[in-house]
């Protein structure tokens, strides 16, 4: 699991890299392009690589010999599939070597009230994914819920034994921000974890979202972060900053 950076909290570059999921998830993107990616990226030790469920088995062989895990996504986008259907695609996902399953709730039966139906969708992936030793996500969508239903969805993912709840797809508009990751770390439980998707494309908004306690970023910046990485290390200047401030730099769309 992820670490917690207190406010103060000096970082290595490394440390940042432990934090990234880069998100391969774009619906053009062909077999090579994501192989060659995977590869890329594996060779800069970040945590994981988020792919879409068919590229599974290509991402594990391709990051093979480095420590970056392989992420996919379950019920992606929309969270509309039946909940037989994200349990198969789980179960297929983790056969062809995925480590991580960020799974879609179903936005549509949580703005209409039917928290108990969320939360056995999220139980019945969750069941599949420890069983076979992997962490799972639960991505909100945070962009087309109001408070109450984010707070209604960090509880359904608490009670159904989630490890992670997420902000976005990435697909939807919108996307990570600093008060709806504040939100949710403070409507959820440790163990627990908050990780932020959409918009994180510069280092300094990396350092604010761990100042509110997120430890997972989802991105395709992955690059650019690590750049501003090295560049703050040098300087000194790698530092979790107090929380409350505001992002610099991301508008919050896409990843």
């Amino acid at each position: 699991m992820s670490t917690t950076y207190a406010p103060g909290s000096t970082l290595t570059v490394q440390d940042v890299a432990d934090l990234i999921d880069h998100a391969l998830l774009k619906p053009e993107l062909t077999p090579a392009e994501v192989e060659a990616s995977c590869r890329e990226l594996a060779a800069a030790e970040i945590w994981s690589v988020c792919v879409r469920p068919s590229d599974v088995a290509l991402a594990l062989a391709a990051v093979e010999g480095h420590k970056t895990q392989v992420c996919t996504v379950i019920g992606f986008p929309h969270g509309t599939t039946s909940t037989a259907a994200k349990v198969a695609e789980s179960k297929q996902a983790l056969a062809d070597g995925a480590t991580e399953l960020d799974m879609v709730l179903n936005i549509g039966r949580l703005r209409g009230g039917d928290v108990e139906a969320v939360t056995a969708d999220i139980a019945a992936v969750v069941e599949v994914g420890h069983a076979a030793g992997a962490i799972v996500k639960v991505i909100f969508e945070t962009a087309l819920l109001d408070e109450e239903q984010k707070v209604a969805a960090c509880r359904a993912s608490q009670a159904a034994g989630a490890d992670f709840v997420k902000t976005s797809t990435g697909f939807a508009g919108g996307g990570a921000t600093l008060p709806d990751v504040r939100l949710m770390r403070a409507s959820t439980d440790l163990p627990m974890q908050v990780k932020a998707s959409g918009g994180v494309r510069d280092i300094e908004t990396l350092l604010a979202m761990c100042a509110e306690g997120v430890t997972r970023i989802g991105t395709s910046s992955t690059e650019a972060l690590l750049a501003g990485a090295r560049e703050r290390e040098a300087a000194g200047t790698l530092v979790v900053p107090e929380p409350g401030g505001e992002m610099a730099g991301a508008d919050g769309q896409g990843y």
